[in-house]
């Protein structure tokens, strides 16, 4: 006599459907950074509206000047201030910068009030504000990660995106109207004032959990290691060529090549202005919804698919036969952007290693800037030689290029990072 044996029995595979972060809500350490830094990103908008209409002054080249002081120190030092904030922690490295800030923003207010705006000023204040950046942002990048469980990410730096979004959107009006109420003294003791809000925030949030301790050489070998450890990492590698690409075949086209192009077919600036708000709308949306949500599904997939996106909505840019098509590619562009920007931030800073937090926040800053800087020269020359419209059509084969080359990569295709079972 045969006696049945009980059939075995395996809990299914959850499918991206039902993989979704744990809806708590976001810690209020980070809502209170979070609050700290977009006052920070506001006195920074007004500061800089402020500089470059003193520089503006004085003609084109002292104007290319100060922007370059400000860019040199910065894309020079960034990969150093990554490897001093993971030896020395980020909040250390952020309370030490809005303290010298601060001082800095006060000493600035004091000599512009008695000098005036000369040159040699506002060069030596670009200057500072370009070296401070290179600790600042690295250390600012890395925080999310340090206030939030992974599992967050996505809607922490969603949120953080939005918020700064608005901030930008109303920084410049601000500063036109402190420089046309106190000048670049008003602006710079209002940005005195947002760097000691944040540091105060800053004295008052604390991480999560301390950083393991790293295996300390010098500085410069420490900068080297996270080239190293990132490049040889499977998901941050293209991870991080996709933003760097991105930030070079996309970021260039609303700032340089949309005026170009609507010129060149006689939309007008208002249709231009049109095109630039539908993409922002289109971000907006997508952001909005992965602050809500959370992440959609695969952080890696959904990043190559909304570049794929974007390329689809350069393509409709380049050959929209008036402004309403234009604009509807805006807003294609938008979406895809928003895709690619909320999934592809939170993967490279939830897969980098604690040790490494800040020192792979500044290989991605420096990327992107080194992208944007080079393709901005490039898709301006391809616009002059070529035309505006042959120019928009390169992002667009480009970018669709690149993301199907990132499809190729298995381990970021696949990537569930950020994803937890409901």
């Amino acid at each position: 006599m045969t006696t049945s044996q009980p059939r075995a029995t395996h809990a299914p595979v959850p499918d991206d459907a039902t993989l979704r972060p744990r809806e708590e809500p976001l810690p209020r350490p980070y809502l209170l950074w979070l609050a700290g830094i977009l006052a920070s990103l506001a006195g920074n908008a007004v500061f800089f509206f402020a500089l470059g209409w003193a520089a503006g002054a004085h003609g084109g080249v002292v104007a290319g000047l100060v922007l370059s002081a400000v860019t040199l120190p910065r894309v020079l030092l960034l990969l150093v201030g990554g490897a001093v904030s993971d030896r020395f922690s980020a909040r250390s490295v952020l309370i030490a910068g809005d303290a010298a800030m601060f001082v800095l923003s006060l000493a600035l207010a004091a000599a512009a009030h008695h000098w005036g705006a000369p040159p040699g000023l506002l060069v030596v204040a670009a200057l500072a504000v370009g070296v401070a950046d290179a600790f600042y942002l690295p250390a600012s990048g890395s925080m999310p990660r340090r206030l939030v469980a992974d599992g967050q990410l996505s809607r922490a730096l969603s949120l953080r995106q939005i918020g700064g979004q608005l901030v930008n959107m109303g920084g410049a009006p601000l500063g036109a109207l402190l420089v046309g109420l106190a000048g670049l003294t008003g602006a710079t003791l209002v940005n005195a004032v947002t760097f000691a809000a944040t540091l105060i925030v800053l004295l008052l949030v604390r991480p999560r959990r301390p950083a393991p301790a790293a295996r300390r050489t010098s500085l410069l070998a420490e900068a080297r290691d996270g080239v190293r450890v990132a490049l040889a990492h499977p998901v941050l590698r293209p991870g991080l060529l996709l933003t760097g690409a991105a930030a070079g075949f996309l970021l260039p086209v609303v700032s340089v090549l949309l005026p170009l192009l609507a010129r060149e077919e006689g939309w007008g600036v208002a249709a231009a202005g049109l095109v630039v708000g539908a993409q922002g709308a289109g971000m907006a949306v997508v952001t909005l919804a992965v602050v809500v949500r959370g992440p959609l599904g695969r952080p890696g997939l959904l990043a190559v698919s909304g570049l794929g996106v974007a390329g689809l909505g350069l393509l409709g840019l380049g050959l929209a036969p008036g402004a309403p098509g234009a604009v509807a590619a805006g807003v294609v562009m938008g979406a895809g952007s928003g895709i690619f920007a909320a999934h592809i931030a939170p993967l490279v800073l939830a897969v980098a290693p604690e040790t490494h937090l800040s020192r792979v926040q500044a290989l991605l800053v420096l990327l992107q800037s080194l992208a944007l800087l080079l393709m901005t020269n490039v898709l301006g020359a391809v616009a002059d030689l070529a035309s505006p419209r042959a120019a928009v059509l390169t992002c667009a084969l480009a970018t669709t290029g690149v993301a199907l080359l990132g499809l190729a990569s298995r381990a970021l295709r696949t990537d569930r990072t950020g994803l937890v079972a409901s």
